[in-house]
């Protein structure tokens, strides 16, 4: 039985862990059952049970301390040591059944994504050693996408992550339900925006220079349909269930486990 999986992740502050407290406690109201996995190893406290703690096996206090690093590089350096020692978490994993749902909590600095294959190596180990069928659940802050140039530039590090791991890819807008201060009618426009109205806006509020640039990068999300956005508000359980379902049906889970329950009462069968 396959093992499936959701891979959040997001720039720092945009609501990682507060999605995974409110799935957690939303899919236990479900009668569903899920396992946090704290992936972050500068991460303090946590709402929600944690199945699996990477500081267990290392965190940036201790590399921060010990090899005088900065926190960006003490966090890279965790990184690589978890890499160097996935048969830690192989025996952590191999504590569940085959057929559990795992929510990694990763960390927030967008490096991991972009710059570092980090997230890239780990991403395959899941999916070709643990047999994980994984979907990566990318939050953007909806407080600041407020103008056209940010929402490019949140969309380019959401489409470099996507590349990056080659697995399918949900795209979130978060804390809808703190963005009561910010233009709805505006922010509306960036959940299915019409990229060639928002180059158009990029090009009334910068130089003649950036028109070619401009339409480019338009051409570029177009290209891998990075432009549409899942809105979340985590104080609505209507909200977590729409998004839920989107990620489902990325992963095919409920296909998935219909095919197994079905073979399951097969076997189970007394005439067979």
């Amino acid at each position: 039985m396959v093992r499936f999986g959701q891979l959040v992740m997001g720039p720092a502050g945009s609501g990682k862990s507060t999605y995974c407290t409110e799935l957690s406690r939303h899919c236990e109201d479900m009668h569903r059952t899920v396992h946090v996995v704290n992936l972050d190893p500068a991460a303090e406290s946590f709402a929600y049970p944690v199945a699996i703690d990477v500081r267990e096996l290392i965190s940036v206090d201790d590399v921060t301390e010990e090899l005088r690093l900065g926190p960006n590089g003490g966090l890279v350096f965790c990184m690589e040591y978890l890499l160097d020692n996935l048969d830690w978490l192989d025996e952590k994993i191999s504590d569940y059944l085959d057929d559990e749902y795992l929510v990694f909590d990763l960390p927030g600095q967008i490096e991991l994504y972009t710059h570092f294959p980090v997230m890239r190596r780990l991403t395959r180990w899941l999916t070709l050693e643990m047999e994980f069928r994984l979907c990566a659940v990318y939050l953007l802050d909806s407080q600041f996408m407020v103008d056209s140039s940010k929402f490019f530039g949140g969309a380019l590090s959401a489409l470099s992550a996507m590349v990056q791991l080659e697995i399918p890819h949900v795209n979130v807008l978060s804390k809808m339900d703190l963005a009561a201060g910010v233009n709805q009618e505006r922010l509306e426009e960036f959940l299915y925006p019409d990229i060639q109205s928002l180059i158009a806006d990029l090009n009334e509020n910068m130089g003649p220079t950036y028109v070619r640039l401009n339409q480019t990068l338009g051409a570029l999300l177009e290209e891998f349909n990075m432009v549409n956005f899942t809105p979340l508000d985590v104080s609505d359980p209507d909200s977590i269930h729409d998004l839920l379902l989107a990620i489902d049906h990325a992963l095919q889970y409920d296909e998935t486990r219909d095919v197994h329950d079905r073979d399951q009462d097969a076997n189970d069968d007394p005439d067979d």
